[in-house]
């Protein structure tokens, strides 16, 4: 006798509710805990967590008679768990009429430094006109992959490369050699980029003590012959070396704009500057882009185009 047609919907069902005990036992801390959450038994819980870990051949929680914990892999799916189940919620209120509300998880990167002075105050007041989301924000010194990684979006500094993503430019930014007026009066101010061979430089290319300070076309790219006294990661260290009188460094122009401003740090080689990096939002649904998303992207453009350290 043949088998019946499979019912996917059921399937699908199924495993949304093995996602949701799985996310209910990591946020509670345990079976039990997440079964009255639930309001169904322990051994229900047990059994749909049991059965989408042999699903998907992996382990996601260690069991203890104590404690449970979650793995590294598992970790990662309840992230994943979290915003798929977010945006069923967010498809449900779309057919219902409540596309308009803002809900759900909204996941956002950016880079290190640029995440924490100008997209954190946007995240701020964001979640605090719309208190039916969450944000995760991640900010990181590379270019993250929207898809791959599952984020809704992220605020790039440079050339985008070719792709189907959705990007608003917001303003631009300057490559800049700084450096503070106590070290300029005792060494001197570099009138070319050659000059900086004389000079104590201060590097965040993070790999190499041979970093590559860029200026404009015509310019030979400064590698080589230069050797940073201080070669650091970040880009905060670097700038603290160059306040505290220690030396000269290459860095964006919004991440010194105010220690610019104040007169701690100061602007030298301007006419040698490469061509500005532009600054965009990118995300990847345009117009059809969720309630969350949308909302935020207005909100992030409205706010980085009145910058005046982006213009």
């Amino acid at each position: 006798m043949l088998a019946g047609p499979i019912d996917m919907s059921a399937i699908f069902m199924d495993r949304m509710q093995a996602m949701t005990a799985f996310l209910s036992v990591v946020d509670t801390g345990g079976f039990a805990s997440a079964a009255r959450k639930l309001n169904v038994s322990p051994s229900v819980v047990t059994r749909m967590v049991g059965e989408l870990e042999d699903t998907l051949g992996v382990r996601l929680l260690t069991r203890t008679t104590r404690i449970v914990r979650v793995t590294d892999a598992g970790v990662g799916y309840a992230e994943s768990c979290r915003r798929i189940l977010a945006d069923m919620e967010e498809a449900d209120l779309a057919v219902a009429g409540a596309h308009s509300l803002p809900r759900g998880l909204l996941s956002i990167t950016a880079s290190v430094m640029f995440g924490r002075i100008h997209v954190t105050p946007i995240v701020t007041e964001y979640l605090q006109r719309h208190p039916d989301v969450d944000v995760r924000c991640w900010f990181l010194d590379r270019v993250v992959n929207l898809v791959d990684e599952g984020f809704d979006l992220s605020i790039r500094i440079g050339e985008l490369a070719d792709s189907s993503m959705h990007a608003v430019k917001v303003g631009s930014v300057r490559r800049v050699v700084c450096a503070s007026p106590e070290y300029l009066e005792q060494h001197g101010e570099p009138d070319d980029p050659a000059d900086l061979e004389r000079h104590v430089l201060v590097s965040a290319s993070g790999g190499s003590s041979l970093p590559q300070w860029r200026f404009r076309a015509g310019v030979p790219r400064m590698t080589g012959t230069l050797k940073a006294r201080m070669t650091t990661t970040t880009n905060d260290t670097a700038i603290a070396a160059a306040l505290s009188g220690f030396g000269v460094t290459q860095v964006l122009s919004y991440q010194v704009a105010q220690h610019v401003a104040d007169g701690r740090l100061k602007v030298v080689l301007e006419a040698f500057e490469p061509p500005r990096l532009p600054v965009h939002v990118v995300h990847r649904e345009g117009r059809h882009a969720a309630s969350k998303v949308r909302v935020f992207v207005d909100l992030a453009v409205e706010r980085l185009r009145g910058s005046e350290v982006l213009k």
